[in-house]
């Protein structure tokens, strides 16, 4: 079976830099390019740990494009460095990439990739969806060529991770979220509701570190600051894997369970902004417009990504 071949639309970010490993430590992807966008950091730290991450693991030759740099209306969010570290990527330190990102913005390029090739590639939103959303206004045949969008963002049931109500990436940009929404694209939401079911541990990263290898340190580094984060106001020790979850759809579809709903993102400006809101009981009578992840084997999933990254490190990945 060809692998699957997807650009990453991304603002790395920790959990955002594991995802791009395990992308590359899975045969099962073809990861085609990335975008950046505001959102952990500013899009000048999320398109150099693009840019570094990729170096890392000796992948510079996949292109990046550097994106927005600010939300459609609402401000830009303060800083995430009490969860993703200073530069973005924890502890990491990674050298200045060498490559540079490709001269297209973004949201040009990824109309430019998608309308060459309608049908063919997946585009996997990790971070705030602006791009997405000005890509879909810019060019009205983005919409219909995009082959789906499969997105870490939103919480249903779960309760919100950057106010009560709402998940960081959509309250980031809800506008933007709305767009995306309604444009009729085939949507996978993968939600808080899953994401925080895949623990990695303290205890994972201590086993994946009697490999001496640098993969094994990346992860130990990046993980560092965000799980003294987890463990100091979520009080638990280890982090969520919410972005790296999205390839599951791809390398272990098995391991999630969907439901197909009618979801609507809140940008009327009151205490629920930017939360993700499913018709459960129907009563929008509105067609489902997203295929929702639900449920989880979560602690599979953590264990399979620890087997990746193992893999990788005893192929000698990282720099």
């Amino acid at each position: 079976m060809n692998p699957k071949r997807i650009i990453i639309d991304t603002d790395p970010g920790v959990d955002d830099a594991l995802a791009l490993l395990l992308a590359l430590a899975s045969p099962e992807i073809q990861l085609e390019a990335l975008t950046t966008v505001h959102g952990n950091t500013n899009v000048e730290n999320t398109t150099r740990n693009a840019l570094a991450v990729l170096e890392f693991l000796h992948a510079a030759d996949i292109p990046v494009a550097q994106g927005c740099s600010l939300p459609l209306l609402v401000p830009l969010h303060k800083s995430g460095d009490a969860v993703h570290g200073t530069g973005g990527i924890g502890n990491t330190n990674l050298p200045d990439p060498k490559v540079k990102p490709v001269d297209e913005h973004a949201v040009d390029y990824l109309i430019q990739r998608v309308l060459a090739e309608p049908k063919e590639i997946s585009i996997f939103p990790i971070g705030p969806l602006t791009n997405i959303a000005l890509a879909i206004r810019k060019e009205p045949r983005f919409a219909e060529a995009v082959k789906e969008l499969v997105i870490m963002g939103g919480s249903l049931r779960a309760g919100g991770n950057i106010t009560p109500a709402a998940e960081f990436n959509m309250h980031a940009d809800p506008h933007a979220a709305h767009i995306v929404f309604h444009s009729g694209i085939p949507i996978t939401l993968i939600p808080l509701d899953v994401t925080y079911k895949c623990l990695l541990t303290s205890e994972d990263v201590e086993r994946l570190n009697r490999i001496d290898a640098p993969i094994a340190r990346f992860v130990r580094d990046a993980t560092a600051v965000y799980m003294e984060f987890y463990k100091k106001y979520e009080g638990f020790n280890g982090c969520a894997l919410h972005d790296p979850l999205t390839l599951a759809t791809i390398i272990a579809p098995e391991l999630l369970t969907f439901e197909n709903h009618y979801v609507d993102v809140d940008i009327s400006g009151g205490v629920s902004m930017g939360s993700t809101l499913a018709d459960f009981m129907k009563v929008s009578k509105k067609p489902a417009n997203v295929k929702v992840a639900l449920g989880v084997r979560g602690r599979e999933f953590v264990e399979l990504f620890i087997e990746r990254m193992e893999a990788l490190s005893a192929l000698g990945g990282g720099a």
